[in-house]
């Protein structure tokens, strides 16, 4: 293992490869999502910097980014072409001869010796050589750290962060600046008087196990210390779940039809799991009511399975769990394996 540990993030990436395929289109907004259509329900996958200057980002509905850009150019989902490239990026951070964890598609941590900027600056060299894309890469002393100081080095630049200069750029920023923390638990912890990062480094952890969780509270004020001690592993990856997920173009306003499709989906998802050798151990139901509130609701079989007729059954029973009959816009269902 490295004394280092560097974070690559292709930037844009989606938005980025799309330019490439279409050169016209570089320096234009591009947002990618759905089949192109604005028109049509969908979300956002991924606009580029031009495009994000209007508020546009991964996971709005694409009518309302047409509305904030309307004169970005929408393009549609290419999932084969993303992963080829991706595939390439990841084949040249191997080729550095240095352990690396793939995280997605766009980023991946490395463990690295000494002179971590000249590794980074070599990095960026390397991908835009075998791709023409551009990469941040942070560096850090853990993953956490290396993680979070990407962000500070974008676009296309390195930035490192440390124990050592960790507070000054962090401890005043809210606590959902850190890398596991999103909105929910931030608004929790402003409610136990916890604002920042530097407030939560000082907490109490046994208080905040009381108040949060015997894991949860303490490893949180360990991550506002910026400590993270998970080692950086090329081991291949194994999905912890799957699923699958469909917009309606015309709302749902029947729950039968809305039964109907939990089934529909539950039993592809009971195919992904059996193609997988996989079993099932939760599974979990997602409704997105109009105008575009998400709710989740899952269920545990009796016992884990990757039989259709369980999955089929646990879904049903995680629907029965939603309270509000509302016109439904989206449905979702996730199949969470044994480990």
């Amino acid at each position: 293992m490295g004394r280092w540990v560097l974070h690559v993030d292709l930037d844009q990436f989606i938005a980025a490869v799309e330019v490439l395929r279409h050169p016209e289109l570089r320096g234009r907004p591009v947002v990618v999502g759905g089949d192109g259509d604005p028109t049509k329900r969908g979300v956002v996958s991924t606009a580029s910097y031009e495009a994000r200057e209007y508020g546009v980002h991964s996971g709005l509905p694409l009518r309302t980014a047409a509305r904030r850009c309307p004169d970005a150019v929408f393009l549609p989902v290419d999932r084969e072409l993303y992963e080829s490239v991706s595939e390439r990026v990841m084949a040249t951070l191997r080729g550095l001869g240095v352990v690396v964890e793939v995280l997605g598609w766009d980023e991946a941590f490395l463990a690295v010796g000494d002179d971590p900027e000249a590794m980074a600056r070599d990095i960026r060299d390397r991908v835009r050589a075998a791709t023409g894309l551009e990469c941040t890469v942070g560096i850090g002393e853990n993953k956490l750290q290396a993680k979070l100081a990407t962000g500070f080095g974008k676009p296309a630049g390195v930035f490192r962060l440390t124990g050592e200069t960790w507070f000054e750029v962090l401890g005043d920023r809210p606590t959902d600046a850190l890398w596991g923390i999103g909105a929910k638990t931030a608004k929790r912890l402003r409610g136990l008087g916890i604002a920042t990062v530097g407030d939560l480094a000082t907490a109490d952890p046994d208080a905040l196990a009381r108040e949060i969780g015997p894991t949860t509270g303490p490893w949180l004020v360990r991550l506002a210390q910026g400590l993270d001690g998970s080692p950086v592993s090329d081991a291949p990856y194994v999905p912890r779940s799957c699923g699958r997920e469909t917009t309606f173009q015309h709302d749902l306003d029947d729950w039968e039809d809305v039964r109907r499709e939990v089934v529909r989906l539950a039993r592809r998802v009971a195919g992904d799991a059996a193609a997988d050798g996989r079993n099932v151990a939760r599974v979990v139901v997602k409704v997105r009511y109009v105008p575009f509130t998400t709710r989740t609701h899952g269920r545990t079989p009796a016992a884990p399975s990757r039989e259709p007729a369980r999955i089929e059954e646990a879904a049903l029973a995680a629907l029965d769990l939603f309270t509000g009959r509302r016109p439904v816009r989206l449905l979702g269902v996730r199949a969470e394996f044994t480990r």
